[in-house]
């Protein structure tokens, strides 16, 4: 196991409250916070704790090809898995004759998670490993982390998008001046009241959102998804959140209606909207949102044959 804790004199940063985390073996934790949050983290974890924070800064060998600096890390770090087998781990047999200036960056991100899969450390920390990146680099390292599970490692991963959180993390947390608190990212159980035959028909046309004093009404076809922070349901329509004056629960309810699913424990989506249902792995599931940022929102493993049934998929 490795333990990640801010004391009192390792707090030198306004935004950086004291913690103590400790992640298992074969485990991997993601915390969300900003980016000075996790700039004082990192710091933190570098220089108190001796850890390397792998932030996908670090210097690689330009001119040469991605085989040829994969090979030089292979013989530094002594790597034991055969040179080939890492590059089909990571997706790079296909441009491993090019140089990395030639390369794009979803391309140079799996080059850095090779680096840092062969460098065999005994814990390890991410920072926005998936930030920005195409589906097969996410894929990539969600493989990744299911290696280093398999070899006990115990993984770290700092994030500022709560669904990367919730994807990557077997436990995901928000890091604010408050403290370190889990998010819940538990499985629906069967003691959560089921519905059953068709809603009635709503009374609600417009949904309310706060807005420091004021009060903005939102049309339901308006809204992307919703999702739970603190304990109050956000509405989020592309780049802008909020706030409703009501749980996830209450949302749920007023929004089944308008074609609005509860997919995980901490989101509702509008169905009109989903694209795309994302298999990362045999447990792992996410829903690509047709908007603006096409957002990416978990889906809990319970939720899939529902989804699939909805979208008449099966």
């Amino acid at each position: 196991m490795a333990h990640f804790t801010v004391n009192q004199e390792d707090a030198f940063h306004d935004t950086l409250p004291l913690f103590s985390l400790t992640v298992e073996d074969s485990h991997a934790a993601a915390v969300h916070g900003d980016s000075d949050t996790q700039t004082a983290v990192q710091h933190v974890l570098c220089i108190h704790n001796g850890l390397s924070v792998f932030d996908h800064q670090e210097g690689f060998y330009t001119r040469l090809t991605v085989e040829d600096n994969v090979s030089f890390y292979h013989k530094w770090y002594g790597c034991r898995v055969p040179l080939p087998e890492i590059l089909v781990q990571f997706d790079l047999q296909s441009c491993a004759g090019q140089t990395l200036q030639q390369c794009s960056v979803s391309d140079m991100r799996r080059i850095y998670f090779a680096k840092c899969y062969m460098s065999g450390g005994r814990a390890m920390v991410f920072r926005e490993p998936v930030h920005g990146v195409d589906i097969k680099t996410m894929n990539t390292f969600l493989n990744m982390l299911h290696k280093l599970k398999e070899e006990a490692v115990p993984v770290l991963v700092l994030v500022s998008n709560m669904e990367h959180a919730i994807l990557l993390g077997d436990a995901a947390y928000k890091l604010n001046p408050n403290g370190l608190q889990e998010v819940e990212t538990q499985e629906e159980t069967s003691s959560e009241p089921e519905h059953t035959g068709a809603p009635a028909a709503a009374n609600l046309f417009k949904i309310p959102a706060k807005v420091g004093d004021k009060v903005i009404l939102f049309d339901p076809p308006e809204i992307d998804y919703i999702e739970s922070r603190d304990g109050k349901a956000v509405i989020v329509i592309n780049e802008e959140s909020y706030t409703m004056d009501s749980t996830l629960a209450e949302a749920e309810k007023k929004l089944e209606v308008y074609g609005f699913y509860r997919c995980h424990r901490s989101y509702i989506v509008n169905l009109q909207k989903v694209r795309e249902i994302i298999t990362w792995s045999k447990n792992a599931y996410s829903l690509r949102m047709d908007n603006k940022m096409q957002s990416t929102i978990p889906l809990s493993r319970t939720k899939l044959q529902d989804i699939q049934d909805k979208f008449s998929l099966r």
